[in-house]
C-alpha cells in the first residue's frame, strides 16, 4: 500500500493533473468564491454566473467545480436543499449532476464528469449551495454574521 499523501502534496498533484499553476488556481478559486456568493445572495443571476463559468478553460472549470462542491459540503446541504436547488437550476432532475446532488449522502465527483456535463454541474451546485447558504444565513448567521462572504456589496457597474 503506498504511503498516504500529505494534503499540500495532494493539492499540488491535483493542480498538476488539471493543468493549472498554483497562482492560476488561486486566482480562479478567488473569482469563483466571489461569483458563487454573488449568485447565492441574489447580486448576480445564475445565468450571469454560468456565462462566467463557460468562459473558463476546461481545467479552470474543473477547479471551480471542486471549489463549489466544497462550498456545498461546508453549507451542510440537506436532501431538501438538493431537490430545491435542482428545481431552481433549470437542469433536468434526471441529469447526472442532479442525481448526484440528491443522493443520500450527496456525491461530489462533479469535476470528474465529462466536459459536456460541466455547465449542468455548475448550475446544480451553485443553485443547491444558494438554497443551503440562504438557509444558514437566516438561521446560524441571522443578525450577527461576521463571515465576509455573507456581507458582499453589490458589484460595481462597469462602463
Amino acid at each position: 500500500m503506498p504511503p498516504a499523501r500529505s494534503r499540500p502534496e495532494a493539492m499540488w498533484n491535483d493542480r498538476e493533473m488539471l493543468g493549472t499553476s498554483s497562482e492560476d488556481g488561486r486566482a480562479i478559486r478567488r473569482e469563483a468564491e466571489r461569483v458563487v456568493n454573488e449568485v447565492a445572495q441574489g447580486l448576480r443571476t445564475l445565468d450571469d454566473g454560468t456565462t462566467w463559468f463557460a468562459t473558463l478553460s476546461p481545467a479552470g472549470r474543473q477547479v471551480v467545480l471542486q471549489e463549489v462542491a466544497g462550498y456545498a459540503m461546508q453549507a451542510h446541504i440537506t436532501a431538501a436543499d438538493g431537490h430545491a436547488g435542482v428545481a431552481r437550476s433549470g437542469v433536468k432532475p434526471t441529469a447526472n449532476p442532479s442525481v448526484m446532488i440528491c443522493m443520500d449522502p450527496p456525491r461530489y465527483g462533479f469535476a470528474a464528469l465529462p466536459a459536456d456535463e460541466h455547465i449542468k454541474a455548475f448550475r446544480v451546485l451553485v443553485s443547491v449551495f444558494s438554497v443551503a447558504d440562504t438557509r444558514r444565513r437566516q438561521t446560524y448567521c441571522k443578525g450577527s454574521c461576521g463571515h465576509s462572504w455573507h456581507n458582499l456589496l453589490p458589484p460595481v457597474e462597469r462602463p
